[in-house]
């Protein structure tokens, strides 16, 4: 019957061609709409990401680092305390708006880091040289798919805030959902808004020593007064925590949901239909082996090694064409993130839609009568 189900499946290629072009949409459609989405929501927490801090202290109860306010005087006095404390430093960001040199007015957030050498703020991103070129005066970093928003090059000089700005170095990797993006030194940022010259950061960055614990540290060194004034975090609790609530709270989220809920419904009605077109016009060669004795568990598991082929083929095409589509958005500057558990979830999922849709288009012929249609 194995043999049956493979030759049925050659020999018929153009009939099941559309089954195999339903289970490729619907993978392409649920991988890429959900790829795009991690990758959009995934700029938000690009600063936890990027950054090699084991723990953030911030506002209390901050729902996304995007969102931090500034934090309460002397929040670090506790951290600064604790023997397994390596490091603390500052970090702060702020909205403004860049005058380009066409007088036309771009939004940027500026991320304010220390630019002194071994700084942890976006660790991941910035080599030394380019952190040190933060001391000059004026100097700031944008992202290399900033520059045409901004239309500047390297060493151009733009008003950030009727301030003068010095684009120093351009980077890949900090680019966020919105406007412009660009990192400066705390210094340069109290240039661009006078109000912060006093002002606390939004968070404090804790590097610990080697072998320590960040949840027994972070328990340590929480505020634990009657009034909570300040939270601390793991860096992947941030980071999450920062993701989750874009997506769960952003109307982005819900719309790339239903999407993707919709293709996955629309390949199983096409694949179901297909496959039942394919059987209905097989039904007396099937029909004949009903006659012959064949029972039906084994015609059952014909059609649904047909439509494990089916889901296979369609998922070895999807591959495809997500790798090209990916390879186009990274080009194209696109922020797209295929994790393991996306990529397995859903080859997972369509393949169970291809063996539902096979089981489903078993109806007719389970429902009729092999002599009436042997005549």
């Amino acid at each position: 019957m194995v043999s049956l189900a493979r030759s049925s499946l050659i020999y018929e290629s153009r009939r099941y061609l559309a089954a195999i072009l339903a289970v490729t949409f619907a993978g392409l459609l649920v991988l890429v709409q959900l790829a795009l989405l991690l990758g959009m929501f995934g700029t938000v927490s690009l600063p936890v990401d990027r950054t090699s801090a084991d723990l953030w202290i911030g506002f209390r109860d901050t729902q996304s680092v995007d969102l931090g306010r500034p934090v309460t005087r002397h929040a670090d006095a506790v951290a600064r305390m604790h023997p397994q404390v390596a490091k603390i430093e500052r970090y702060g960001g702020l909205m403004a708006d860049v005058r380009r040199a066409d007088g036309a007015a771009v939004a940027i957030f500026v991320h304010l880091v220390d630019p002194q050498p071994g700084a942890m703020a976006f660790d991941g991103i910035l080599t030394p040289t380019q952190r040190a070129l933060l001391d000059e005066p004026d100097a700031i970093i944008i992202d290399v798919a900033d520059q045409g928003k901004l239309g500047v090059a390297l060493g151009s000089i733009v008003e950030i805030n009727g301030r003068r700005a010095r684009i120093a170095a351009i980077v890949s990797g900090i680019r966020a959902i919105g406007g412009a993006t660009a990192i400066a030194s705390h210094a340069t940022g109290r240039r661009f808004d006078r109000s912060r010259i006093d002002e606390e950061p939004n968070y404090f960055l804790v590097k610990l020593v080697p072998g320590a614990d960040p949840a027994r540290v972070a328990a340590e060194i929480a505020d634990t007064g009657p009034v909570q004034r300040y939270s601390v975090w793991r860096a992947a609790d941030l980071s999450l925590r920062s993701q989750l609530y874009w997506l769960l709270e952003s109307g982005a989220g819900i719309g790339a949901g239903v999407a993707s809920l919709l293709g996955l419904l629309v390949g199983a009605v096409i694949t179901s239909q297909t496959l039942s077109g394919a059987i209905l016009a097989s039904l007396k060669e099937y029909a004949t082996l009903r006659a012959l004795g064949v029972p039906n568990a084994a015609l059952r598991n014909v059609v649904l090694e047909q439509a494990t082929w089916i889901g296979v083929l369609g998922l070895g095409l999807t591959a495809v064409l997500a790798t090209l589509v990916a390879a186009a958005g990274h080009a194209g500057g696109v922020a797209m993130l295929f994790p393991s558990w996306l990529v397995f979830g859903t080859a997972g999922t369509v393949l169970c839609i291809a063996l539902a849709s096979g089981l489903v288009a078993l109806r007719p012929l389970f429902r009729a009568d092999p002599a009436n249609l042997l005549r």
